[in-house]
């Protein structure tokens, strides 16, 4: 492998968010699973410096015809005084990215389990999986049925049924939204690719999940959960897998964002599909990579698949938050009362997450809470600049309302 990626792994316990400090992480290949290639342990913050590994030459990722797996597997067992082990199997490692390994552990006092062990099977791009069912685009909706939103609103959490809807053994899992649609473009699409490639599949997966929020689609036919993990369904997701950190940046910076058309409340049902092996009547993922290469804009990719009179829409409405995003960046010189909610979350988090600093609530962003800030960010892979920007409050409101809620659902 004549290239290399880099793996960042963080490790929180599953009761009150708190990061697990000096965890020990063996990591190893999954072709030589027997063979530790080095061993790490946590800081304070639950995680990992970045670490360098071994991956395939960056090019195999960005040929739609390559028949060569296009990124490394690794192994990673994590132990931890006081807490059920963790293996994690076929974590996935490109070249010249940032793979994102978020690993939650179970206290033993609640678990009579010797180890949970979490596979991640291969990418969709590489592997083998039924294609799309096709469906229409635009639901039709009773208004006055079961249909409970007025407006499109970027739910707290989405239920993800891992299987198909029928299949009744299968286990739903209640997933922030966020980490939802970063989960499955990384299921979906190589972080590799452009950036308007991958800010154009980001939307479309986004629009996607949102019609089926706001449809109601799988509760109006009796079903407890939003969406399936399955590919013939919905889209693919995969419990416990890594995300990369580009991907998950720009979720950040667009998770309210939806594709729309003219007089159509609701969000766009976008399909989407490999383009090579598969073809459907919507966006062509390799298809989509071809013209960010030839420099269409995220926009224009959008319009090439899904017509000219498709639009970028925003979500007035994100549910779950305390205090909504004050509509400016705040830096060095901001003061008021939003100032002041974000130094009260920042100190809240400051308790689980030692390595901020505490800071005065006094309502004045000086250079202390800019500290706080850039601390915050480099926890929680974000640039780290200290200017609350949009990506960063509502990541300090996520990580808020994490370590405050005292009984997460399901």
């Amino acid at each position: 492998m004549p290239d290399s990626g880099t793996l960042k792994i963080s490790i929180l316990s599953s009761v009150g968010m708190i990061p697990i400090e000096n965890a020990l992480i063996s990591i190893s290949t999954t072709g030589a699973p027997e063979t530790t290639l080095m061993q790490v342990t946590t800081d304070s913050s639950g995680q990992t410096d970045i670490l360098s590994l071994d991956a395939p030459d960056v090019d195999l990722s960005l040929q739609a015809d390559n028949l060569i797996q296009p990124y490394a597997e690794y192994n990673i067992l994590v132990t931890a005084e006081g807490y059920e082990p963790v293996y994690v199997t076929g974590v996935e490692i490109l070249a010249t990215r940032l793979a994102l390994q978020n690993i939650v552990m179970t206290p033993l006092a609640i678990t009579n389990e010797p180890e949970e062990t979490i596979v991640i099977p291969a990418h969709t791009l590489y592997g083998t999986y039924p294609p799309k069912i096709p469906e229409d685009e635009i639901k039709p909706i009773d208004e006055t049925g079961e249909i409970v939103l007025s407006r499109v609103v970027i739910p707290e959490y989405i239920i993800v049924h891992d299987g198909v809807p029928s299949d009744s053994t299968a286990q739903n899992y209640w997933v922030r939204y966020k980490d939802y649609i970063k989960n499955v473009a990384s299921c979906e699409i190589y972080s590799t690719w452009p950036e308007s490639t991958i800010y154009a599949n980001i939307l479309a997966i986004m629009s996607f999940t949102l019609n089926r929020v706001y449809t109601e689609w799988y509760r109006n036919m009796g079903y407890d959960f939003t969406i399936t993990s399955s590919t013939a369904y919905d889209q693919k997701w995969v419990y416990g897998r890594n995300t990369f950190d580009n991907i998950d940046y720009l979720v950040d910076t667009i998770f309210t964002n939806f594709l729309s058309r003219p007089g159509v409340r609701q969000p766009i049902f976008t399909t989407y599909c490999d383009g090579n092996r598969t073809t459907c009547n919507g966006l062509s993922q390799w298809g989509s990579k071809y013209l960010g290469d030839q420099g269409y804009s995220a926009i224009e990719i959008i319009h090439y698949y899904y017509g000219n009179d498709m639009y970028i829409n925003t979500a007035e409405v994100v549910s779950g938050v305390p205090s909504s995003w004050p509509g400016y960046d705040l830096t060095v010189g901001a003061s008021g009362d939003k100032v002041r909610t974000l130094q009260m979350q920042l100190n809240r988090i400051a308790r689980n997450y030692p390595a901020i600093p505490k800071i005065a609530e006094d309502g004045v962003y000086g250079p202390l809470t800019a500290d706080a800030v850039r601390t915050f960010q480099g926890i929680f892979n974000l640039p780290q600049t200290g200017v609350t920007d949009y990506a960063t409050w509502y990541e300090i409101s996520d990580i808020y309302v994490g370590v405050t809620r005292i009984a997460e659902p399901g």
